[in-house]
């Protein structure tokens, strides 16, 4: 038996090389996509045929207003508000939905705003809430689908002749080959799942709440068995291998059939993020409604607050840092095991928007489509009253001449016209079928500290009285905040642009954000600024596996200028390292060094890169276009406050801050942190050490919470660090500074302080083909003129687009006031109250004029100047002073890679320091190196710092072979 476990095991191993050929041809696709415009053609009938702009299933529209969020505090706030004042609906496309997320902060002092409180009170409004999350790979295919499908299949190859004694014995052998594969499976999976969040319990989770909430999770990914079977033994002959751990067991022939075929999918995903209320109002951009988004503007790192834990910004597993530990399968609440007095989160910045007019139809439009195709192809067949389809009835009103189909004109020749308002139709939202509404649903949520209690009684009587009130007070509240602020009424022309396919929408391939992408860069004439959470393109066919050409455009562009003897810059500011956790060296960190050698051989390296073609004609490449990053630093109070409170309570900080999480109810699925405080549970832990806490006085700001963070010191009008007092507690002062790449994820391109397109599509071939996940942006073309200057002469910017190229600008450099979270503006505010900015400041003229010599030194020696700190006392990676593996023992490993590792039957052996924390033994003991680590971190101004382009420039990154190959390449671009 022994034997013929090894020869069915070997067999299975052995079978196969090319996947993606294999499944290509199967698939009748053996021309691949070419889908940018950009020196190819798409294939013929791969398209639905739209007249408009860009290729795009929506026409231009004048008459819109549009306003901008900078990272997730005011977003989120912005969208609390207009969540509370819905009456009819409430549409959400999300690629992550967490219903215990907190719109606004902190918690303990705004717990009606939870996301699941604030829905299920629209709810019992009568407000039809309708939404739409990514479905994630949840199994672990081996067990689930390998084993009731393939030893029959292996079986049935034995001949006909086969002795029926031998051929039960081969039966037995393949059942225990496969029982073994699953014990083995059991801990180290065929594919283990590749994301951490949990689109059924945001189903559950919402839809237990109200009847009147509808969840649809899409898509699935794998086909019934008889197309599984078949579509297996089709392609088994040609079984390869993916990431590290899925390289020992037979697997990637599903994660090709799923990935890659027509009609069944495994990795590609609905990326939108998308909410319309009432058909009127739309937030769009790159923020999600989930764990891990909501920040300010200074990004604080640490959320240790020993003097009042009702402080405490981010909640359960709302205090994350994915390149430390991910979410770490959220619904495991016991595995969040970040520690707060001594480890940091990761900061968030991103970028979202509000609309309001015509250009919302497409986005309704966009939404019904999306949501009809689920049901169909999905939902129908239960026969839930739940579930029913949304209709829209089509307008025209706003739309601009499509005579430019081809691509846009010149910003300057542009028109559109303000007297195109809303139109008379504007008002018929998307209903369903069935105006019925259901019964009443049960409700598994108990919600904790003030929201305590079971469905029904005094709760119930409580919640709607809660919930009418705050509706009545913001109806009266809108009627008179326009004429606080200001409304404004929209005449911005707007055009929608996807991401789009067959899998995704049940329609033709769209790839109009590509091509917005390419047209804009083309007919850009002096600047462009790119901010994404990946960057991966291809300047030329050869670079494969990579198709989207936006590199080849900004290549062409920057050529242009060279050659003419023009001035022209682009500028991009992207994430150090993708957000997933692990030591780089590791082989579970393949995915995570694959990106980043993709991204390097889109940018300086591999023979066909940006840098290299423009270098190529003679042209210095930095004087066109230059990468950066963001980092940023804090300090965990884990100071002698924290020590006397914990003495005097009796209770570690911990486990009160655990208690507090509970009892706000933010973790995940009510469990949290798994307490038991909240509800009925107990809290007191909690209320014992903050009864004690009160008494342990301000100590120099440490116990009141003044220096709780220091995020503030490299903002605008912020204290110097070096006057930021310490007492040695729990930890000493050198040990509680900490460090941490500040992730990028915004989605945003802006051309000349004249055009601006965002939305969630990132920079990479996933985003823009069109047939790989699912994508929203807005291209916004802002008519309101700007006096304004490039390269030192007059010029007339677009007011949207430069007042938030310069927001953003500022920010980074730290030209910005640290915000209060609990003190909102007219920027926390849903459109139709303006963004408020300071024209004509001293810190709003130090961004006015990207292209200007003045500007260009400015933003390269603050760079310049947070890299070389960084790297003095936190030595992080990536880094350019590591251009191979050696170095990168040298710089990093021996300070941060623990000797020996952790296993089953030994604790190992801890590194010398903790991620992100100083690296102490290169400045002098006690007081002199923390007063030098000091000094060097005042010198540091926001969060810019360059990108190292000669990280590991000597080393092969990401090896091809057994765990990167040409299916999980596509994958990874």
């Amino acid at each position: 038996m022994s034997s013929l476990f090894d020869k069915v095991h070997s067999k299975v191993h052995a079978l196969g090389s090319d996947v993606v050929q294999r499944v290509s041809q199967a698939s009748g696709r053996e021309t691949k996509h070419s889908h940018t415009h950009a020196g190819a053609s798409c294939d013929h009938g791969l398209h639905d045929d739209y007249d408009h702009r860009y290729g795009s299933f929506a026409p231009q529209r004048t008459g819109n207003d549009t306003k901008w969020y900078v990272d997730g505090c005011d977003y989120m706030w912005a969208v609390s508000r207009a969540l509370e004042s819905a009456s009819e609906s409430i549409w959400i496309l999300d690629w992550w939905l967490s219903p215990e997320l907190y719109l606004r902060r902190p918690p303990s002092r705004h717990e009606a705003y939870r996301l699941d409180r604030v829905l299920h009170a629209a709810a019992r409004r009568g407000v039809k809430v309708n939404i739409i999350v990514y479905k994630e790979v949840t199994q672990a295919l081996t067990r689930k689908y390998l084993t009731p499908t393939l030893p029959g299949y292996l079986h049935s190859l034995l001949p006909h002749a086969t002795d029926p004694i031998l051929s039960g014995l081969s039966s037995l052998g393949l059942a225990a080959t496969f029982a073994s594969l699953e014990a083995i499976e059991a801990q180290n999976p065929l594919m283990a799942p590749p994301l951490t969040v949990c689109s059924s319990h945001t189903k559950h989770a919402l839809e237990d709440l109200h009847p009147n909430i509808c969840v649809f999770r899409h898509p699935d990914h794998l086909p019934d068995a008889t197309t599984l079977q078949s579509s297996l033994i089709s392609s088994v002959q040609n079984l390869s291998l993916t990431t590290a751990t899925a390289a020992k067991l037979p697997g990637n022939a599903l994660q090709a059939i799923y990935g890659m075929s027509d009609g069944m999918i495994l990795y590609w995903a609905h990326h939108e993020k998308l909410c319309l209320i009432d058909g009127t109002i739309a937030f769009m951009g790159g923020l999600d409604l989930c764990y891990g988004r909501w920040d300010t503007n200074d990004h604080p790192i640490a959320d240790a607050h020993p003097g009042n834990l009702d402080d405490i910004v981010f909640p359960g597993q709302d205090f994350n840092n994915a390149r430390i530990m991910d979410f770490q399968d959220v619904n495991k609440w016991q595995d969040n095991k970040l520690d707060r007095k001594t480890s940091s989160r990761m900061g968030w910045s991103d970028i979202s928007l509000c609309l309001r007019g015509p250009v919302v139809e497409d986005l309704r439009s966009h939404f019904v489509d999306r949501w009809n195709f689920m049901y169909d192809e999905k939902y129908q067949v239960r026969k839930d009253v739940r579930y029913s389809k949304l209709h829209l009835r089509e307008h025209s009103f706003g739309i601009l001449p499509s005579s430019d189909a081809a691509g846009p004109k010149p910003y300057d020749q542009q028109q559109g016209d303000p007297n195109l308002a809303y139109g008379t139709d504007y008002q018929n939202r998307g209903r369903p079928d069935n105006g019925s509404s259901p019964g009443r649903g049960r409700s598994s949520e108990r919600h904790r500290h003030h929201w305590q209690g079971e469905e029904g009684g005094f709760r119930d009587s409580l919640l709607d009285k809660v919930s009418d009130t705050v509706h009545r007070a913001t109806s009266q509240y809108d009627e008179h905040r326009f004429q606080q602020h200001g409304y404004s009424q929209g005449v911005v022309p707007c055009q929608i642009v996807r991401s789009c396919a067959k899998w995704s929408h049940g329609s033709a391939t769209e790839h109009s954000i590509a091509n917005a992408y390419i047209s804009i860069i083309e007919n850009s004439q002096h600047f462009i600024y790119i901010e994404n959470q990946f960057f991966i393109t291809a300047t030329d066919p050869a670079q494969r596996p990579i198709q989207n050409k936006i590199g080849a455009a900004i290549v062409a562009r920057i050529l242009r200028a060279a050659r003419a003897g023009q001035k022209y810059k682009v500028i991009v500011v992207m994430p150090a390292v993708p957000a997933f956790a692990g030591d780089l060296k590791d082989d579970a960190s393949l995915g995570t060094r694959a990106i980043m050698e993709f991204q390097y051989f889109s940018i300086n390296r591999g023979g066909h890169s940006i840098m290299e073609s423009i270098g190529r004609e003679g042209f210095d490449p930095t004087q066109y276009i230059r990468f950066y990053n963001l980092r940023n630093y804090d300090r965990v109070n884990s100071s002698a406050a924290m020590t006397e409170a914990e003495q005097r309570s009796g209770v570690s900080y911990e486990d009160a801050r655990r208690q507090h999480d509970d009892v706000v109810g933010a973790g995940f699925g009510g469990l949290g942190e798994g307490t038991g405080a909240g509800g009925h549970g107990q809290s007191g832990q909690y209320q014992q050490y903050q009864q004690h806490a009160q008494e342990i006085g301000s100590r120099e700001g440490l116990g009141d919470g003044r220096w709780d963070s220091v995020s503030e010191c490299y903002m605008l009008g912020g204290p110097d660090i070096r006057r930021a007092p310490w007492q040695d507690g729990v930890t000493n002062e050198m040990d509680a500074f900490v460090s941490e790449e500040l992730y990028v994820h915004s989605k945003l391109m802006i051309a000349d302080d004249c055009v601006a397109i965002c939305g969630s599509a990132n920079l990479n071939d996933r985003s823009q083909l069109g047939d790989h996940d699912s994508e929203i942006a807005i291209v916004i073309e802002d008519p309101t003129p700007l006096d304004s200057r490039m390269n030192g002469q007059p010029w007339r910017a677009t007011k949207f687009a430069a007042t938030l190229r310069r927001q953003v600008m500022r920010k980074h450099l730290g030209l910005l006031p640290a915000e209060n979270m609990e003190r909102p503006t007219p920027n926390f505010e849903p459109v139709g109250v303006d963004n408020v900015y300071d024209f004509g400041s001293r810190e709003d003229e130090a961004v006015v004029d990207p292209l200007s010599d003045g500007f260009q030194n400015f933003w390269n020696i603050t760079a310049r100047r947070n890299t070389q700190v960084f790297d003095r006392i936190f030595h992080p990676v990536p880094s350019d002073a590591v251009k191979n593996w050696k170095d990168y023992d040298e710089f990093y490993a021996k300070y941060f890679t623990p000797p020996v590792k952790a296993t089953k039957d030994q604790p190992g052996v801890p590194a010398k320091y903790q991620w992100g924390h100083v690296v102490a033994e290169q400045f002098p003991p006690g007081n002199d190196g923390v007063r030098e680590v000091k000094e060097l971190l005042s010198t540091v101004r926001g969060t810019l710092v360059e990108m190292p382009l000669l990280f590991l420039i000597e080393e092969d990154i990401a090896k091809e072979g057994m765990g990167l190959n040409a299916f999980t390449e596509s994958v990874y671009t």
